[in-house]
C-alpha cells in the first residue's frame, strides 16, 4: 500500500457513519470486517487495539461535523432534547455527508430532509418543520450579500411593468406557528458558543429553562440583514405574497395583482397598505439593484433580534 492508497484508505474508514449508539461499525457497506481493515494499516499499542485507535478519529470526525450542524439549529435542539436532536443529525448527516471544503453548507437540506422524517418530531412535525426552516433563514440571511439599495431618484421610473430586485439576504418564511418567539428565546438565553462542542457525549447544551408554549397560528416573516444583525420581522399576508412575487422577478403590476386578487380589503385600504410595505422596504433597503441572487459572502456570526 503506497501513501495515496493509505490516505484514501484512512479517510473512508474515518469519514464512515457510526451506529445508532455512536460507535464505529465493525463492518464496511460490503461486509468486509472493519478491524481487520483497520489492523493492516494501524498498529496496536498497549493500551489500545487498531480498531479502537481508528475509532478515536472516527468519531471524533463526526462528533466534529454533528456539532456544526448543532451550532446552526440550537432552537431545534432545545425542542427535541440532545438525544432526539443528536439521533437526528446523525442520521441527517448519514445521507447529507460533507462535500464542501466549508462546514458552513452541512445544514443547507436539513429542513428538506426533515420534512420526509416525521419519526424524529411525532406529532410537533409542523412546529419541528418550522424551527428548522426559521434557523437556516437565519443563516442564509446573514451569509448572502448585500447589494447597493434604490434611492428615491430611482423610483421615480418605477411602472406596471417594471421588475423590482429584493436584497440577496432577504429570506421569506410562510410559517404555521409563531416560531420568532421561541427561536430568539433560545438565542436569548443561550449564546451561540453554548451549542457549539466536538463531542456528542460530552457537548454542553444550552440549559433552557422555559420555552414558550407555541399554538398553531400562521405567521408571515422576513429575515433580513440590517447592520450587520439579523432580524425577524412579522408582516401580513399580502406583503408577503407581494415581496414573494417580487423575489420571483415577476412585473410589479402583476406582483400587486398577485398579493390583492384575494384581499377583503377595499381599494382605498389598499393603496395606504402598498404605501406602507413599500415605504417600510425602502427604509430597510429592500429593493434593491439587479443582483445575481444566490450570492454569498462570508461574515462571523452576528446577533439575533426582532425588528
Amino acid at each position: 500500500m503506497n501513501l495515496l492508497d493509505l490516505q484514501r484508505r484512512m479517510a473512508e474508514d474515518v469519514m464512515r457513519p457510526l451506529t445508532s449508539d455512536f460507535q464505529m461499525q465493525p463492518t464496511t457497506s460490503d461486509g468486509s470486517s472493519t478491524h481487520e481493515l483497520v489492523a493492516g494499516y494501524i498498529k496496536p499499542n498497549d493500551r489500545l487495539n487498531s480498531f479502537e485507535r481508528l475509532e478515536i478519529y472516527n468519531r471524533q470526525y463526526w462528533f466534529r461535523v454533528i456539532g456544526a450542524v448543532a451550532e446552526d439549529y440550537p432552537a431545534l435542539n432545545a425542542v427535541l432534547g440532545d438525544k432526539i436532536f443528536d439521533r437526528l443529525v446523525l442520521a441527517y448527516l448519514r445521507e447529507n455527508p460533507s462535500t464542501s471544503f466549508t462546514l458552513r453548507n452541512l445544514g443547507s437540506m436539513l429542513p428538506q430532509w426533515l420534512g420526509a422524517h416525521s419519526e424524529f418530531s411525532s406529532r410537533r412535525h409542523d412546529l419541528i418543520l418550522d424551527v428548522a426552516r426559521l434557523e437556516w433563514a437565519y443563516v442564509e440571511s446573514f451569509d448572502r450579500a448585500t447589494v447597493p439599495p434604490l434611492i428615491a431618484d430611482d423610483f421615480g421610473t418605477v411602472a406596471a411593468e417594471s421588475r423590482l430586485f429584493l436584497q440577496p439576504h432577504l429570506q421569506l418564511l410562510d410559517l404555521n406557528y409563531p416560531v420568532d418567539e421561541l427561536v430568539l428565546a433560545v438565542h436569548q438565553e443561550a449564546g451561540l458558543s453554548d451549542i457549539m462542542s466536538n463531542a456528542v457525549s460530552e457537548r454542553k447544551h444550552s440549559d433552557i429553562a422555559r420555552l414558550p408554549k407555541m399554538r398553531r397560528s400562521r405567521v408571515h416573516l422576513a429575515v433580513h440583514r440590517f447592520q450587520n444583525s439579523v432580524y425577524y420581522r412579522r408582516i401580513d399576508y399580502e406583503a408577503f405574497l407581494l415581496l414573494s412575487a417580487l423575489q420571483k422577478c415577476i412585473p410589479l403590476g402583476a406582483a400587486l395583482e398577485t398579493a390583492f386578487s384575494k384581499s377583503a380589503l377595499t381599494a382605498d385600504h389598499q393603496v395606504v397598505m402598498i404605501q406602507q410595505y413599500f415605504s417600510h422596504a425602502a427604509e430597510l433597503g429592500w429593493f434593491c439593484k439587479q443582483h445575481d441572487h444566490y450570492a454569498h459572502t462570508s461574515y462571523s456570526s452576528p446577533p439575533i433580534d426582532a425588528r
